[in-house]
């Protein structure tokens, strides 16, 4: 092969050949070095007739510069690859850049020099180098991560190695990780548990493809029983990946991996240090990574002998991905099993609508776990009408869920509060004029957390001082925070229940598994009687003390135009009530709602899911929403609110007029200002017959826009602002 096509990591360049020098042997998937005017870019070599490109004369093309050291990306891997750009209307370049997502791994074996403290003082303290050698403890890594860590600059940390404070160590970036044993304890399982787990084993025995959709009640122990096909797979020297939804989940399910198999799973998410990335990428690739842990981006990882994939929590909306390449990961892992031929488990105790109807209609074989582990019983669930049991003025929980806390408290037992909202108050206004506090760069208004006296925006993470006067009249002491956050809840708590220790558990005091694995810690030592959560909390965590779970706004996931506001309320509220009374004893919930009348609520109520399933299957089915129809929603979008105007009109001159197939718009999308860019939205609804993704990529070459135009496709949207 002395003639190679490429595919560059540029999506703007289209596939390029090259001339492949003597001595150097390329393949399908090899990741090579390509030269582009003065530049080297990465490219990876394809098929040329998978891939369409311009034939140039053989006189013209330029030699590769080399080869990079890593394994060739496989055939399933390069088809999965293919396959997302194709159904998400993606570039093939932005998909396989997912790939190679980890740069220092691509440059070979490499040592590397990382520092901790040596037990010494430096000649002279001062607050900063106090501050490090108290943060760093225990801590090993390079200087600009440890500055990190640490909270100070490099320079100080660096004087704190010329003083012998902080030491040099020479680590190879490859070592390997410890090895898990698939006997290393031996497992008692359920009857129930035990068949489904034989089935699952079953499957990675015969080293095919079966999609498997895991349904059981929360605390039926559904990871206790993927893991003994995980156990299977490793006895036979294949790999694993298992999908979480959320980082904070990470750490409660390394403790219980490191318990059933002695050593922990490799990790892969957005939080590690590069140099971990490294490690894991290069160890995965190379077949050493036995089980990786990870959030959706570890699904186009390269492994070299997958035997099984699990996802976890399937149901989760977390798994779409909502910028760049805006894919679904439990739809990815599928697809990926399918290529690879391996077994996938999507596992859930409120499992999607589309699965249940793809397990409904034979493709996927649905197995379930409709018990609680050791007997334990479901938790009896109460709705309380706010309508005609009204919290006291200025108060958000009423008298009988208050009552329920203090009984707990009286008994030693936790409590657990879901409200699905970030922060003190959604709102901060003036009462004197009236003004509003809005985000300056998108239709959100500013939220109030008090924990850090500061207000911010949850779309773009803009953030500003709360002011002790407003800043459009000038008047002191007139703002007034409008509904509640988790942190008003937990001060309501602390004000009508001094007694109780409270914990707000979000994403802003949970966001890295160190700070997981203290609270859970905090939980099982019961230094925490309420627990005052958003939807981090409804799913992952077993803690047998907690016996009362109340819902503060059941109400608040049926508002704004989400297509699937029901099936998301239905899956939050269960699975937190799921959290309730997962021990020897009993649990309760108590859900407050201004409707107890909507079908969703009185589904819950009753605790009849299949009833709620089936109506709003039927619901679906007339609306040819999901899964007997298709959504796709394309934004426009620029920093100049007439120019996406302009080109949204100028696209939707051009809208194809095809049967069974419906467009909307263009219209300002309901969030009409995201992070400084002006958005337009068309809206597409189409029967499961029409080429959807065809329809979009044939009308969206028909215009071209300014350069300050971005045109964004979402297929099977889960977010409509």
């Amino acid at each position: 092969m002395n003639r190679v096509r490429c595919l560059v990591l540029n999506a703007a360049l289209g596939p390029l050949d090259y001339k492949v020098p003597e001595g150097l042997r390329v393949e399908p998937g090899s990741v090579v070095e390509c030269p582009l005017g003065p530049r080297t870019v990465i490219g990876i070599v394809w098929e040329a007739e998978r891939l369409p490109g311009t034939e140039v004369p053989a006189e013209k093309l330029r030699p590769l510069r080399g080869i990079l050291p890593v394994p060739p990306l496989s055939a399933p891997l390069r088809r999965l690859i293919e396959w997302t750009a194709d159904y998400y209307v993606a570039s093939l370049a932005g998909v396989a850049r997912m790939a190679l997502s980890s740069g220092g791994a691509l440059k070979g074996p490499a040592t590397m020099t990382e520092y901790r403290l040596t037990g010494g003082l430096p000649e002279r303290m001062t607050p900063q180098r106090q501050a490090a050698i108290d943060a760093l403890d225990g801590e090993q890594a390079n200087i600009r991560e440890l500055s990190g860590i640490a909270g100070v600059s490099e320079g100080v940390l660096r004087g704190l190695v010329n003083q012998g404070v902080l030491e040099p160590v020479e680590v190879d970036c490859d070592r390997p990780y410890d090895t898990a044993r698939p006997d290393f304890v031996q497992v008692d399982l359920s009857d129930e548990q035990q068949a489904v787990s034989d089935v699952f084993s079953a499957a990675v025995r015969k080293r095919d493809f079966a999609p498997f959709l895991l349904d059981g009640v929360t605390g039926s122990g559904k990871t206790e029983t993927y893991f003994e096909p995980v156990a299977e797979a490793l006895r036979m020297g294949r790999q694993v990946l298992v999908l979480l939804p959320e980082i904070a989940l990470t750490e409660n399910f390394l403790h219980r991996f490191e318990e059933r198999f002695g050593a922990a799973p490799i990790l892969w998410h957005s939080s590690l240090k590069s140099t971990e990335r490294r490690r894991a990428y290069r160890a995965v690739c190379e077949g050493s990574a036995q089980v990786v842990v990870g959030a959706r981006s570890a699904l186009y990882l390269p492994f070299a002998k997958l035997g099984l994939i699990v996802v976890d929590e399937a149901h989760e909306t977390s798994f779409k991905q909502e910028d760049g390449v805006r894919y679904n990961a439990r739809d990815v892992a599928v697809m990926r099993g399918h290529f690879e031929k391996v077994p996938v488990i999507l596992a859930s105790a409120t499992p999607a609508l589309e699965s249940l109807q793809m397990a409904e209609s034979g493709i996927y074989e649905k197995v379930d776990l409709p018990s609680r582990f050791g007997g334990a019983e479901l938790p009896a669930i109460e709705l309380i009408d706010l309508t005609e049991e009204k919290p006291p003025h200025g108060m958000w929980l009423a008298q009988r869920l208050v009552d329920g806390i203090e009984e707990r408290l009286e008994r030693g037992e936790q409590s657990l509060l879901f409200l699905n909202r970030r922060g003190y108050a959604p709102l901060t206004l003036c009462r004197n004029c009236g003004f509003r506090y809005q985000c300056p760069n998108c239709s959100a208004w500013l939220v109030e957390h008090r924990f850090t006296r500061r207000l911010a925006c949850h779309h773009c993470g803009h953030e500003a001082p709360a002011p002790q006067a407003c800043t459009e009249c000038g008047e002191p002491d007139c703002l007034v925070a409008c509904g509640p956050g988790v942190e008003r809840i937990a001060d309501e708590v602390a004000e009508r229940l001094s007694q109780a220790r409270v914990f707000v558990a979000t994403s802003d005091t949970l966001n890295s598994p160190g700070r997981a694995a203290e609270f859970i810690a905090a939980v099982e030592a019961r230094e925490i009687d309420v627990i005052v959560g958003t939807q981090l909390v409804t799913k992952g965590f077993h803690f047998p003390e907690l016996t009362l779970v109340g819902v503060v706004d059941a109400d608040l996931g049926l508002e704004g135009g989400d297509l699937r506001a029901g099936e998301r309320t239905y899956q939050q509220v269960a699975q937190v009530a799921g959290r309730a009374g997962r021990g020897s004893k009993p649990g309760e919930v108590l859900i407050q709602t201004r409707h107890p009348e909507a079908p969703v609520i009185a589904a819950l109520a009753a605790g009849d899911r299949d009833a709620f399933y089936s109506a709003e299957t039927e619901m679906r089915r007339e609306a040819g929403a999901p899964p007997f129809g298709r959504w796709a929603s394309i934004i426009i979008s620029s920093e100049d609110d007439g120019e996406a105007r302009e080109a949204a009109n100028r696209l939707g001159a051009f809208r194809p007029d095809v049967a069974d197939c419906m467009i909307l718009g263009p219209a300002p999308a309901p969030m009409a200002l995201l992070r400084g860019r002006y958005r337009y939205r068309f809206l597409i609804n189409a029967r499961r017959s029409v080429q959807l993704q065809h329809v979009i990529r044939r009308w969206l070459t028909q215009v071209d826009h300014p350069a300050g135009v971005r045109v964004a496709v979402d297929i099977d949207p889960y977010s409509f602002v």
